[in-house]
């Protein structure tokens, strides 16, 4: 089966299984998942080892919750990585908040449920799923808020100023296999600046990242840390806070890493692993500790740079390692 193929199978599938009923979501997921069949995800669901866990602990609770639910992806690609194929996704799911989720009380209004998806595809199904689930950005969407002001602004994800992303056609491998090398370039470039030699803003603002950036990138973070503007933008909202909590983080565990038209897309279970030495990062003291981050990148190269980053984070499974539990944080503000 072909990447182009793929696609198509997986948008139809995941747009059926979002907007199947509660008592429908099984025949859904047997035709949409392989038998073998795992997914992992955002804590506190974290790792499931079959389709109906997958249905009880995932898909059905997300249904309750929005009963009209339905799926809005912006991004859509696929590629093959380590002779494997993926098709990922950026999106949202939308509906009406009727029912509580993970404790999350009800609203009774509209809801917007952000996600980073991962798809290994094997026989034309779903054999692994890695899905980041924006948790507390729902908890932000339901009137609860357990850590200090984010630096960067709270805001739904826009789709992709080029109005590309869902790449349902076949496009050239070439021009996906250049996305991925620019992306790793950059990624390099990161990677080998010394946060203890000149951790300031100025220092990073003169690295060389500044070469693969858009004038007028935007980068969209995780609720907790929000979106940024510009170069300026992301080290001020971002950057530097993140390198003194946690500098010269090592990365590793990639199980994707494709290039599909102009975007790319990078993540691993843990990606990135960094030991909490600096203070002050969404309001915590330094523990001392490594803590594994579950991190997925989505990039999209517009006129020779990076226009735009998405990047779904597991925030509460960062958060819960360093001793704060957002969910019990949450339970304490609404008394439950």
């Amino acid at each position: 089966m072909n990447h182009t193929t793929n696609k198509r199978v997986l948008f139809d599938g995941l747009q059926s299984l979002a907007q199947s009923s509660v008592d429908d979501m099984a025949a859904t997921i047997e035709r949409l998942y392989h038998p073998d069949a795992t997914w992992r995800g955002s804590h506190p669901i974290n790792e499931l080892d079959s389709r109906s866990a997958i249905l009880t602990d995932v898909w059905q609770p997300l249904a309750r919750a929005m009963p009209d639910m339905e799926r809005r992806d912006d991004i859509v690609v696929a590629g093959e990585y380590e002779g494997e194929e993926f098709v990922a996704c950026i999106g949202h799911l939308s509906g009406t908040f009727k029912a509580d989720w993970l404790d999350i009380p009800a609203t009774g209004k509209t809801l917007a449920v952000r996600y980073g998806e991962a798809h290994q595809i094997r026989d034309g199904k779903i054999v692994q799923t890695t899905m980041i689930i924006d948790v507390l950005d729902v908890i932000r969407q339901s009137g609860y808020w357990p850590l200090p002001p984010s630096m960067g602004l709270e805001m739904r994800w826009m789709a992709p100023f080029t109005g590309d992303g869902v790449r349902l056609d076949s496009t050239d491998p070439e021009r996906g296999a250049e996305a991925v090398r620019f992306m790793r370039e950059m990624q390099e470039v990161l990677g080998q600046y010394n946060d203890l030699e000149d951790n300031t803003r100025d220092g990073l603002l003169r690295m060389p990242q500044k070469d693969y950036w858009h004038d007028k990138f935007m980068w969209y973070g995780p609720s907790g840390i929000g979106t940024t503007r510009g170069l300026e933008g992301f080290v001020d909202g971002h950057q530097l806070p993140f390198r003194i909590a946690f500098p010269n983080r090592d990365g590793g565990n990639h199980y994707i890493r494709i290039g599909d038209g102009p975007y790319s897309v990078t993540g691993g279970w843990p990606s990135v692993y960094g030991n909490h030495l600096g203070g002050n990062w969404l309001g915590t003291s330094p523990t001392g500790r490594q803590i594994k981050m579950r991190v997925m990148d989505f990039y999209l190269e517009h006129e020779g740079k990076l226009r735009e980053n998405w990047v779904p984070i597991d925030m509460l499974h960062i958060l819960l390692q360093m001793d704060i539990d957002i969910l019990a944080r949450m339970r304490l503000q609404h008394g439950r």
